[in-house]
């Protein structure tokens, strides 16, 4: 019996921290999201499965040995932005010494803006410190490099299928892979989590990619899930917060609508920029209105 305990140990600690981290990338803590995430994210692209495992090893690893809260590293809270900087290296960037060396440390830094953010913001960092991980990342690698390791960008022909294939590109799209079975993959992950969270995630991507339509935004973009992605990890946080369909088609549209600002107006990758801006901003709302309006609720209620 003693033989087994220290294997039995890292299997443990594998479960907990690294397969949730990666699940919590959409809000599920749970080990079989994480195993359909990484299955998706391998379908898309193995290169960017390589990022993303060395980005699940990496962030919990840096708070354990930095002491940070077991429960929380056991939770997968400083896993999901360290993966999200791993696989978007080797998205935006050709695997070399450079690239891994700036992987290491973009999932380093990443850990540590998240200990800071949940110690000091009054609300949920998301993915912030992914998207200002990333930035900064490229920037040096740029910086050094120039234009020598950047991916070259893929072929400008639209993706087939119609609304359906646009909606779950969508959901893939929330890391890096415009794939119609890697959107299916993640939202099978996310219903074995919770099935109401799996719905507000498809609701958030249909909304989105509709309002796109609407817009008339690049057809391109469309195809691939560009204006899905973020709608649906909006949608996912509302409803998180308060159990509704009103918050979330709103939180959806309000991050659709920054999608379609960032990269003209900022010549920066968005990311999932968009989705947390657009929450922070509903929670600030929120807030106010319970401010304002807390009250009289309780006073008005029949």
């Amino acid at each position: 019996m003693q033989a087994f305990k220290p294997s039995s140990a890292v299997a443990r600690y594998f479960d907990l921290a690294i397969l949730r981290g990666v699940g919590q990338i959409m809000f599920q803590g749970h080990a079989g999201t994480g195993v359909c995430f990484l299955a998706g994210i391998a379908l898309a692209s193995p290169i960017m499965l390589l990022g993303a495992v060395l980005g699940a090893l990496i962030g919990p690893m840096t708070a354990r040995v930095a002491g940070f809260d077991k429960d929380q590293i056991e939770q997968g809270l400083f896993g999901f932005n360290s993966t999200l900087v791993g696989l978007a290296t080797l998205f935006f960037l050709k695997p070399a010494g450079l690239t891994f060396t700036l992987l290491v440390l973009g999932c380093i830094a990443s850990t540590f803006i998240t200990w800071l953010a949940m110690r000091f913001l009054p609300f949920p960092a998301y993915t912030g410190p992914f998207v200002v991980s990333t930035w900064i990342l490229l920037v040096i690698a740029h910086a050094i490099a120039g234009n020598s390791l950047d991916v070259s960008p893929a072929s400008e022909a639209v993706a087939p299928g119609g609304f359906i294939e646009q909606v779950l590109r969508g959901e893939a799209e929330v890391m890096l892979g415009a794939n119609v079975v890697t959107g299916i993959l993640f939202l099978v992950g996310i219903a074995l989590s919770d099935v109401w969270h799996a719905g507000m995630a498809l609701l958030g991507s249909i909304v989105g990619t509709a309002m796109a339509d609407y817009h008339g935004d690049p057809t391109q973009a469309i195809s691939i899930g560009i204006y899905g992605y973020n709608a649906a990890l909006a949608a996912m946080a509302m409803f998180l917060k308060r159990k509704s369909l009103t918050l979330p088609i709103l939180a959806a549209l309000i991050a659709t609508g920054m999608t379609e600002f960032f990269p003209k107006s900022l010549g920066v990758p968005a990311l999932t920029g968009p989705f947390v801006a657009a929450s922070w901003l509903m929670l600030a709302v929120i807030w106010l209105e319970d401010r304002l309006f807390g009250e009289a609720r309780w006073f008005s209620r029949p």
